[in-house]
């Protein structure tokens, strides 16, 4: 392990990222970054792979870069030459980074390994729970959505590019992904984590409902 390499991973995620919307910001990759290493233990993976991988996966969304999901990437690529990173790490890194993220559209992975499974357990673990449910209305207030419209259904079968572009009320993204990540889990502790959590946002959404409906 580098542990030089870490620091300045996470010096430089820190600066590139102090000035992110709330639900993306340093705080969210420090988050993935210990749910990463709290699964590597029960899995047989590199860690400095794992490490660099969850420190450096959101170093530029898509979300927040007109959509363009190389940015991140080539961002991340050029800094970890800048470090003079071993070409095996690198390149399996850039991969991770290039197929952790839930895109909607029943996209497929185009790379598989277990690193890979852990830092996308992580990634989607603080998706859900009371953090997502927070990371969520502060993406919707955010880009200014309805916290929730009886009219506007959730739509599971938009393709990749109409879930990108979707404007619909924050409550829909709760179907539309945060409970459907529980059964996309690669690792055993990650599924175990999302099952507790998922069964939380479960019980809120019973509540918003009652107290939206005056039945509280």
């Amino acid at each position: 392990m580098n542990s030089e390499l870490i620091n300045n991973t996470i010096n430089f995620v820190k600066e590139a990222l102090k000035n992110a919307e709330g639900g993306h910001d340093w705080f969210h990759i420090e988050r993935v970054w210990k749910n990463s290493k709290l699964l590597a233990k029960s899995e047989n993976v590199d860690l400095e792979v794992v490490e660099l991988a969850a420190l450096l996966h959101d170093i530029a969304d898509s979300k927040f870069n007109d959509g363009d999901e190389t940015v991140g990437p080539k961002k991340a690529l050029n800094f970890l030459i800048d470090q003079d990173a071993d070409y095996r790490v690198i390149d399996h890194v850039i991969s991770i980074i290039e197929n952790v993220s839930f895109k909607g559209g029943h996209q497929k992975r185009t790379f598989n390994s277990l690193e890979l499974d852990v830092v996308q357990d992580a990634d989607r673990l603080d998706a859900i729970g009371a953090i997502g449910i927070a990371r969520t209305f502060n993406y919707g207030g955010f880009k200014n959505r309805a916290i929730y419209d009886p009219e506007i259904k959730p739509d599971l079968n938009m393709t990749k590019e109409q879930y990108k572009a979707s404007t619909a009320p924050t409550i829909n993204h709760f179907y539309e992904k945060l409970l459907l990540l529980k059964d996309t889990m690669n690792t055993t502790t990650g599924e175990k984590i999302a099952k507790q959590r998922h069964a939380f946002m479960e019980q809120y959404l019973e509540q918003f409902y009652n107290e939206w409906n005056g039945k509280n």
